[in-house]
């Protein structure tokens, strides 16, 4: 269909050309689009139209409704960005909106939303129906885990855990195919922050270099591209920042002195559950693969020697560790931006980041691939 669409509109062009010669007139984008909407089945209430400003959403106006229960606006904006539509409170309606009018229909009890005109705010829809599916597969993933936590079921519980995190990669491809059908709209921005800026760093910097170039004024990618720039220095391929600290016997380490191995290093704590769970995965792959050029380097967060010299002993880790006892406010865990643990990086023997976040399942992957 879109080819010969195409090819109608070519026959068009050259038809115009061959039977006017006076000079083109270019339509010039004058600021202003309008925002019209039809509904079915409303309630009573408001419409409030809303503008993202960076981190927050500013409500810019209310709507009056028409005669015939549907409304009509006109916007003014000078760049593109994106909009919310709050119908009644009942429904938020997110829209992506720059030079083009953008129509919508709603149906409160069929729930069948339908956005025409704009076209970045339909690949913006997409965008928003992958959300609410990874949602609602997260939310039963949630009630699995709780029924799970209740039986004290901790196999069930690890299971989980893995099937939580295939979610989030499966997610985030899924997000990155709809992005990568977007052909450069500004809508791809809505995706972004779905993924983890941690691990998907190089994709996530080459999408926001594109959209610069195309969108140079657009306050919300310049806010990215500094958001980026502060985690330059710890995304993939860079070299690992040094860690210099403590051991339990009050010996200061380096991670530097691992240099020639693939090393883990791996943020965690005697307090921290999730991360004692993780200890037998590490400690399995860890005995498999120590032979063949893998260490473990672990950089407690603990703030007493008595509960991570407990931990170690019960857990029985055999690798290097060390910790300067400060909690998060660790110079290790600044360096690395550290916020919530565990938390791992992957280094390879040159001593540059080869990945992040790997436990579980991905963890047995990499070394797998590294090894096998």
């Amino acid at each position: 269909m879109k080819n010969s669409i195409q090819a109608v509109l070519s026959i068009g062009l050259v038809a115009l050309l061959i039977f006017s010669c006076g000079e083109k007139e270019e339509q010039v984008f004058d600021g202003k689009i309008s925002i019209s909407g039809e509904f079915e089945n409303a309630p009573g209430g408001q419409l409030l139209i809303s503008e993202y400003n960076n981190d927050r959403i500013e409500v810019l106006d209310t709507i009056d409704r028409n005669s015939d229960g549907g409304f009509s606006y006109e916007l003014s904006l000078d760049t593109p960005n994106f909009y919310e539509l709050d119908l009644f409170g009942e429904k938020t309606v997110r829209l992506a909106l720059y030079d083009e009018d953008v129509q919508i229909k709603y149906d409160f009890q069929s729930e069948e939303l339908e956005i025409s005109g704009s076209k970045d705010s339909q690949l913006m829809q997409k965008i928003d129906e992958l959300t609410a599916q990874y949602q609602e597969e997260g939310n039963a993933l949630n009630t699995e885990f709780y029924d799970a936590m209740a039986e004290k079921n901790q196999e069930k519980i690890q299971s989980i855990q893995e099937k939580a995190m295939e979610l989030e990669l499966d997610h985030a491809e899924r997000i990155k195919g709809a992005i990568a059908e977007m052909e450069g709209s500004f809508a791809a921005l809505a995706g972004l922050g779905m993924l983890n800026p941690r691990t998907d760093f190089n994709y996530l910097d080459s999408v926001v270099v594109e959209l610069g170039n195309k969108y140079p004024d657009m306050k919300l990618i310049n806010s990215w591209k500094q958001e980026l720039e502060e985690l330059r220095a710890l995304s993939i391929g860079q070299p690992a920042p040094e860690i210099s600290l403590p051991n339990p016997q009050g010996e200061t380490v380096n991670l530097s002195d691992l240099r020639g191995k693939y090393v883990l290093v791996d943020f965690w704590a005697g307090w921290c559950k999730p991360c004692r769970d993780e200890n037998p995965n590490v400690v399995r792959l860890y005995n498999k693969y120590k032979d063949e050029g893998f260490e473990v380097f672990g950089v407690s967060l603990d703030r007493t020697r008595e509960m991570w010299v407990k931990a170690i002993e019960e857990d029985g880790l055999e690798w290097t560790q060390v910790s300067d006892l400060k909690y998060f406010n660790s110079e290790a865990a600044a360096t690395y931006q550290i916020n919530a643990i565990p938390a791992t990086y992957m280094i390879d023997p040159e001593g540059n980041i080869l990945a992040k976040d790997l436990r579980g399942k991905s963890l047995e992957r990499k070394l797998e691939e590294l090894f096998d």
